[in-house]
């Protein structure tokens, strides 16, 4: 196979990848915020239930997560998810929603105390509080772990092969079988340039929210 032949089939699986990605992120950022206001919540069997669904998540493999959310259903019921990506997008985003909630957990924590109190005197309520006054500190502190999780979230999409979703490594895995090699480790170009503008990206957006420092 020629070189341009296995880009565009490799960029082909890639626009999977990107569509994974992009999908898991547009559905788990929120949801993660939601979890993490249920695991602070005072109404204690919330905060207990949302806390034992996070641990169970975050101590399991993402993998085996995939596999129960395809293959259980159909066990069960008789009638599986629809298709294999709508499994691997929901099981993406119940794992990285879980990671992301901790994330946010821990930077709406790590605001002073004093800044709540110094709002109320100003008579602001708990949504101007925290819209106008905590919330962009809270994103910066939360960029760097953040990054991290949304880099690892790129190259976790490979898992969704393993319910057959054919994404860039499942078609290098296809030509692998046919005797070519090299394309799976061409793979690792597409990999690395992406990052490389996610990098950026945050990069960016960290320099940007530098007025806000501890």
């Amino acid at each position: 196979m020629s070189f341009l032949n296995v880009t565009f089939v490799l960029w082909s699986g890639f626009r999977t990848t990107l569509l994974l990605f992009s999908l898991t992120l547009l559905f788990s950022l929120p949801l993660g915020l939601l979890l993490s206001f249920g695991s602070m919540s005072k109404f204690t069997p919330l905060r207990v239930f949302v806390k034992i669904i996070v641990w169970i998540v975050r101590g399991t493999p993402l993998m085996l997560q995939v596999i129960i959310i395809f293959y259980v259903p159909g066990l069960i019921f008789g009638t599986p998810i629809s298709t294999r990506f709508n499994a691997a997008i929901i099981a993406f985003t119940i794992n990285y929603a879980c990671y992301f909630s901790e994330i946010y957990r821990g930077g709406i924590e790590s605001i002073s105390r004093s800044q709540y109190e110094a709002g109320q005197v100003l008579g602001m309520t708990k949504t101007q509080i925290f819209f106008r006054v905590i919330l962009l500190q809270v994103i910066k502190r939360i960029i760097p772990p953040s990054a991290n999780e949304i880099i690892t979230l790129v190259k976790d999409t490979a898992l969704a092969r393993v319910v057959m979703v054919v994404e860039i490594i499942r078609e290098a895995e296809f030509m692998a079988a046919r005797g070519f090699i090299w394309p799976l480790f061409y793979t690792g170009v597409f990999y690395l340039l992406f990052v490389g503008i996610m990098t950026l990206l945050f990069g960016y957006f960290e320099k940007k929210l530098n007025y806000f420092r501890a």
